[in-house]
């Protein structure tokens, strides 16, 4: 099942070289995971509910273990202070949902539960 890895990232006003370089070296990191960028730094566009600070980040994985391995690769992790020095954030590994996936099923299972 697909997984994903979300950032909300918060840059400064200016984004510092250690940021640029960052970016020009993550891709090599995501390839042998299978990782791709499906979101990268999307500005707002409506924010219908609440408040969106910062710049989303969504990155495709195969499955949640692709994820959690790219994520604490050596490769990755000599990435991270790059980034981190200079811009807070959020950052989110996620399973996504099979194919027919149902809420109202899930919805029916919780109330079951409570």
């Amino acid at each position: 099942m697909t997984a994903y890895a979300i950032g909300n990232l918060h840059p400064e006003p200016r984004l510092d070289e250690e940021v640029f370089a960052y970016m020009e070296r993550i891709q090599a990191t995501l390839a042998p995971f299978g990782g791709r960028f499906l979101v990268h730094g999307a500005p707002e566009r409506e924010v219908r509910e609440g408040s969106w600070p910062g710049a989303v980040v969504v990155i495709g994985f195969p499955t949640y273990e692709d994820a959690r391995d790219w994520y604490e690769s050596e490769a990755y992790q000599a990435l991270i202070p790059l980034r981190t020095r200079h811009m807070s954030g959020d950052i989110l590994l996620v399973d996504g949902v099979p194919e027919g996936y149902d809420p109202a099923a899930t919805a029916a299972r919780l109330r079951s539960l409570s």
